[in-house]
């Protein structure tokens, strides 16, 4: 099992969803591989709704390009 810490990283207000840089969640993986392009990044997204009540594929911020990855266990 993986760790990861998933960060935003810029300011996005889409489709009535406001991205601020810095929102930080946890995902616990089964795989090493980076949770965001594994299974549609479904356990992302689902962490950002748990947390924050934000559907971040919804946003458009469901990429490396908006997200911040590393793995922390």
């Amino acid at each position: 099992m993986a760790l990861f810490q998933i960060t935003t990283k810029h300011t996005k207000n889409c489709n009535g969803i406001r991205i601020e840089p810095g929102m930080s969640v946890q995902v616990v993986t089964q795989s090493m591989s980076n949770p965001v392009i594994t299974n549609g990044g479904q356990p992302v997204v689902d962490a950002f709704m748990r947390i924050y009540g934000i559907d971040i594929k919804k946003a458009g911020c469901l990429n490396m390009v908006e997200l911040n990855v590393e793995q922390i266990g």
